[in-house]
């Protein structure tokens, strides 16, 4: 069969005129009736919500576990496949002659920001203090659990949940967007990756489909976030001094201080997204990314510095060695102690991590994408994959070794096992500072400064990311209504799900919505390898592989 110039043409119906001018009816309506159904349902039914989220839940994690671990083994293998092929590292996301818009220290910083950074505050220091306590070493009795044979795997396990898988997944979904929409000049959306596989048959009912488990799978995965965060908020601000009525008597936070906290934090977030990338985003993003350098120069000095160190080349070395087998060892329960504890921790752990990170992808891989264009693939995997995970393990080691450290030594006491997972951050902080109270309660102040900074740069990349996708991926200003709608329904979701099942309603919800998505991504990991692999047949035969858009088009693109 003759080879063809690749596909650059994937027309998508938007409205002319009227309310919804320049954006697809058939992803917009759909994706919005699906939130607001969602959020009618969880506020008017909360005991049958909570019932069948859960049951549903129950059968996702006793039945697609497999998948969800075996498909983010091959995003990781894909990625470093993709970096170490000659033809394919050297390719640039764009043109032969184009250039990265942004700086390599604000795309890092964009990067970090809306993929990872407001898990980090909570996770740094409450995961690995949860591993050094029980992870499948203690279960399987090759470790002691709090005991110092204990610390190399507790960073072992956190590495792996932060680490290469979580960035590849986020990787994969970048490079296709990249390569499909700056090369060949089709739509920044996420059916324009599988028109390899489908052709022009995404212009029509299956692209829509394509699009609409993209934003819904997006407002479930930064919901995820955004609930953590809003815990956490709430533990800062009662830590700062503002009063005991933001907690109930059980120490669990009052419906006044979640709903507070999710308003403030939407109407900053949906500012920042009306001011656009180039403007609001970035200056969050090197804002937070200063904080969180400060930050760390504090664990650095002041914390278990050498501890921290310690831990971060045991776990890295442990991590690398045990990596292959961790990412494709599946646990299922036989009604032995041992096997139960094991599927029961890696269900709770790794699978709710990878449909997090799935749920995620979509936002996170369109927006890096966004902030990509000019650079290579090998550029982009060890800029998107690497570099990110580094920063993560760094975190890690030196929050959550301290941490484990003022526990081992006994100056916690069991302070920070006992507070909840947003307050142990700021408990260390407190117990670094004992002779300083004035420094520690401006610590703390630092810290929420740093936690609203992350909310806002993950949920109004967020916002705009989905009204890209509902635009047919068209990266122009969009319509304020329909950012600020975005806003207000990203809230009401966590706002609802919180009120009726706290955190673990939207985890259940969110590991739900990320099952249709995680096919689409394996789709589109295939698709591109294919595209890729064409692209080079192509070229020995003459035939042009980058489309160069329309002048007017181009010009939108690249915001001239």
């Amino acid at each position: 069969m003759p080879l063809k110039p690749p596909l650059s043409s994937l027309p998508i119906r938007t409205a002319d005129k009227g309310f919804y001018k320049g954006f697809s009816m058939d992803v917009t309506l759909t994706s919005k009736i699906i939130v607001g159904i969602l959020i009618m349902w969880a506020v008017i039914f909360p005991a049958q919500s909570g019932k069948v989220l859960n049951d549903f839940n129950g059968y996702i994690l006793a039945h697609f576990a497999t998948w969800y671990l075996y498909v983010m083994a091959v995003f990781v293998a894909a990625c470093v496949g993709l970096a170490l092929w000659p033809s394919a590292g050297r390719l640039r996301l764009g043109h032969d002659e184009e250039r990265p818009e942004f700086s390599n220290f604000s795309w890092f910083s964009m990067m970090f920001g809306a993929g990872i950074g407001v898990g980090m505050l909570t996770w740094a220091v409450a995961e690995p203090v949860y591993h050094f306590a029980n992870n499948p070493d203690v279960i399987l009795g090759h470790a002691e659990a709090g005991a110092a044979d204990n610390i190399g795997n507790a960073y072992k396990w956190s590495f792996l949940h932060w680490g290469f898988s979580a960035w590849s997944s986020y990787a994969i979904i970048g490079l296709a967007l990249a390569f499909f929409a700056y090369r060949r000049s089709l739509p920044l959306t996420i059916r324009s990756a599988l028109t390899p596989l489908f052709g022009k048959m995404l212009s029509g009912p299956l692209g829509h489909a394509v699009d609409v488990f993209a934003v819904v799978a997006t407002i479930l995965g930064v919901a995820q976030t955004l609930g953590f965060g809003v815990e956490q908020f709430i533990a800062g601000m009662t830590r700062i001094g503002f009063g005991g009525w933001m907690q109930n008597a059980d120490g669990s936070s009052s419906v006044f201080a979640i709903l507070l906290s999710v308003v403030v934090i939407m109407i900053a977030s949906t500012l920042s997204a009306l001011s656009g990338v180039g403007k609001g985003i970035k200056w969050l993003s090197n804002l937070n990314m200063g904080l969180s350098i400060f930050l760390l120069a504090f664990l650095f000095l002041f914390g278990s510095t050498w501890f921290g160190t310690a831990a971060f080349f045991t776990g890295m070395f442990e991590y690398i060695l045990a990596l292959p087998a961790m990412v494709v060892t599946i646990w299922k329960p036989d009604g032995t102690t041992t096997a139960d504890g094991l599927a029961k921790w890696q269900g709770a752990w790794t699978v709710f991590y990878w449909a997090w990170w799935v749920a995620f992808a979509p936002f996170v891989g369109l927006f890096l994408a966004r902030i990509s264009r000019g650079r290579t693939i090998r550029e982009f995997v060890l800029g998107a994959m690497i570099v990110p995970s580094l920063m993560c393990f760094v975190w890690f080691a030196w929050a959550g070794g301290t941490a484990i450290d003022l526990e081992m030594s006994g100056i916690a006491n069991g302070a920070i096992n006992a507070a909840g997972d947003g307050a142990k951050i700021f408990v260390m902080t407190d117990l670094l500072l004992a002779s300083f109270p004035f420094l520690a309660w401006a610590m703390a102040v630092l810290i929420v400064i740093l936690l609203l900074t992350y909310l806002v740069t993950s949920v109004d990349s967020a916002i705009l990311i989905v009204n890209t996708i509902n635009a047919g991926g068209d990266e122009g200003p969009k319509a304020r209504p329909h950012i600020i709608f975005w806003g207000v329904a990203l809230g009401g979701v966590v706002a609802a799900l919180l009120l009726v099942g706290g955190l673990d309603a939207i985890k259940t919800a969110m590991v739900i919505g990320a099952l249709p998505f995680s096919m689409v991504m394996l789709l589109m990991c295939v698709a591109l390898i294919k595209a890729i692999y064409r692209d080079g047949l192509r070229e020995k035969a003459g035939i042009e592989t980058v489309i160069v858009a329309d002048p007017e088009d181009e010009a939108k693109a690249i915001g001239a």
